[in-house]
């Protein structure tokens, strides 16, 4: 036994080191929650004080509902996922009411229309379905089981709206009964989850298979096998872009499409090759589609129409409003955005933050979302299973793609686009659906810092049970005696 170099002997096994336990954070988690919705109620009241001189007679009620939510959310995850990042349940009640606060503002000065209410409600649903995630979803991995069924769904989902008139100019709601639902809203998670499955199982060829291309050695194109799906999302994409008449939904399933291609390869050509197929279809589109063409032409010239006598448009009164703001703003209650019109609730409201909250507070949402992103980009970082980290990314890169293409869309860097900023803007179907993302960035992060001797469903390593974090996966213990010899 003291000769290592004999055939067939085993060296003596080291200990393993002792697990480094991270903190659960839950009492952290609770804090924050506390100040978000403390920081809610706050801004609840200072609109009613800004516009009725008075707090509003609802806000115990507000602040008690809200409260409720977050606190049974909060005891699901303490329940299901104790090792979970604390910060993205906090940033979801925080922004979630902020955007309750901006609709109720907004309400005050469009009588009969009560979004904040119906808002409330979605806001309910889209918590309960958080609770719902957090504690039926043991393990993220049986999530990539149902790739194909995610995908056969989503593209059902895209195709539904098309049966019904369109809203807006563009072909992305379903009415039924008096509801408004957005079907591409619960899509993009589905494809997200599809993805990442797809580009597990074959992130070998697409970053080592297929062939160079003339005098460019470092171009190298992948096999037919492998490219077909890539061109057969893009061709969706574009399907979508025509039929809907939705630019964003098409940039937002292209771009995540994208970053996950890149993500699971490592090779910056296909940032190039998917900016390059984006930038034809909706050149190609834009050419052909009247309504695209017209948010085009707005983009370009903003404030022709007050050159015509027309008044401002939406967007250049967006930009009003931005100015307006300046740095500090004008205060909760006190700006004009309701001048903006049918969409000042969904794809303006960031024009009402902007004003009110001024570049200062601006600022602020802002960071929450890059917050928000990074604990997501965090938590795949750390896990070792490549469909785990491919779903991390994909999520956080939904949220990141989103606020872009409102954000740019109100502020003139972009075309306008019909979606909703994630949890600011009215919409049920969004509403719910962030929610949802919040869940799954949860239950990832909770596999991400669980100990790898814990009893819990998933690890921060892949399903191998004998790879310990930190470890490569070329340095685990092998199966075989003659390599144990050998180590």
């Amino acid at each position: 036994m003291s000769d290592a170099g004999t055939a067939g002997t085993l060296l003596p096994v080291e200990p393993a080191p002792p697990a480094v336990r991270l903190p659960r954070r839950r009492g952290v988690e609770l804090a924050l929650i506390v100040v978000a919705v403390l920081l809610s109620v706050y801004g609840y009241c200072a609109v009613g004080l800004a516009r009725t001189g008075s707090v509003p007679p609802g806000a115990a009620g507000y602040g008690a509902g809200l409260g409720a939510l977050a606190l049974v959310a909060h005891l699901a995850v303490r329940r299901r996922a104790p090792y979970a990042d604390p910060l993205p349940l906090p940033i979801g009640v925080l922004l979630n009411g902020l955007g309750l606060v901006l609709i109720y503002r907004l309400d005050l000065d469009t009588p009969g229309d009560r979004a904040a209410p119906a808002q409330l409600v979605w806001s309910t649903l889209g918590v309960g379905l958080f609770i719902v995630v957090v504690l039926v979803l043991r393990d993220h991995r049986v999530l990539q089981r149902y790739a194909y069924v995610c995908v056969a769904a989503a593209l059902a989902l895209l195709i539904l709206p098309i049966l019904f008139p369109a809203v807006n100019g563009a072909r992305i709601w379903i009415r039924i009964a008096g509801f408004s639902i957005q079907p591409g809203e619960f899509a993009k998670v589905l494809l997200a989850v599809f993805f990442a499955a797809y580009l597990a199982a074959n992130r070998a060829a697409l970053a080592h298979a297929g062939r160079q291309v003339w005098r460019f050695r470092r171009l190298q194109l992948p096999t037919g096998r492998v490219l077909g799906p890539v061109l057969a999302i893009w061709l969706v994409s574009v399907g979508v872009l025509v039929l809907e008449r939705d630019l964003g939904t098409s940039l937002l399933f292209f771009g995540l499409f994208v970053v996950m291609l890149y993500a699971a390869t490592g090779r910056i050509g296909w940032i190039a090759v998917g900016l390059t197929l984006a930038a034809l279809g909706a050149v190609a589109v834009g050419r052909l589609e009247p309504h695209v063409a017209a948010r085009i032409q707005d983009w370009l010239h903003p404030f022709a129409s007050i050159e015509a006598g027309q008044g401002p448009n939406q967007l250049a009164q967006s930009l009003f409003a931005f100015a307006a703001g300046g740095l500090l703003g004008a205060g909760l209650g006190l700006g004009h955005s309701p001048l903006i019109g049918f969409a000042v609730k969904s794809d303006f409201v960031l024009a009402t933050a902007g004003e009110e909250l001024g570049l200062v507070g601006l600022t602020a949402v802002f960071l929450l979302y890059a917050l928000l992103v990074e604990r997501g980009f965090r938590a795949g970082l750390a896990l070792r299973d490549p469909f785990g980290r491919l779903l991390a990314v994909g999520l956080a890169s939904l949220i990141a793609l989103q606020v872009f293409v409102i954000a740019g869309g109100v502020t003139g860097l972009i075309p306008l686009t019909g979606m909703a900023m994630p949890f600011l803007a009215q919409g049920g179907s969004s509403v719910v659906t962030n929610w949802a993302i919040v869940a799954l960035l949860i239950r990832v992060s909770d596999s991400a810092r669980r100990p790898y001797d814990d009893d819990g469903p998933a690890g921060p390593y892949d399903d191998r049970p004998d790879q310990r974090p930190g470890q490569r996966p070329d340095d685990r213990p092998s199966d075989r005696p003659g390599e144990q010899a050998a180590r």
